[in-house]
């Protein structure tokens, strides 16, 4: 006579029951979860409902005829290669690229 196995099938019965904490829990959870899910979708759908529709291809912004920017160029030292092709080795970069910034020569617009 094997007792043990009597007693793996009563577990086994008890908790496959639900009658437990974990019995109630369960699916308290389960739909509190799905009440955010959809909570959470009819709030965004809200929020992109009020939101203003995209602009019509006759109300995107024209290209302008000419230039608009204008093109400066960087006031830190010169980044230039040697002009013979060959690559500057650790110890010829000394301070290249951390030199002072030369003095402003443009007039303040104002």
């Amino acid at each position: 006579m094997d007792v043990l196995n009597g007693v793996e099938v009563l577990a086994a019965v008890q908790l496959a029951d639900g009658t437990g904490a974990l019995g109630v829990f369960l699916p308290i959870a389960a739909l509190a979860v799905v009440a955010v899910l959809i909570g959470g979708f009819i709030l965004g759908k809200r929020k992109r409902d009020a939101e203003s529709p995209p602009p019509r291809p006759e109300e995107q912004p024209q290209k302008p005829d000419r230039r608009t920017h204008i093109d400066q160029h960087d006031p830190h030292g010169s980044d230039r290669f040697p002009e013979d092709g060959h690559a500057l080795s650790p110890y010829e970069l000394k301070d290249h690229g951390n030199g002072p910034l030369p003095p402003d020569t443009d007039t303040p617009r104002g």
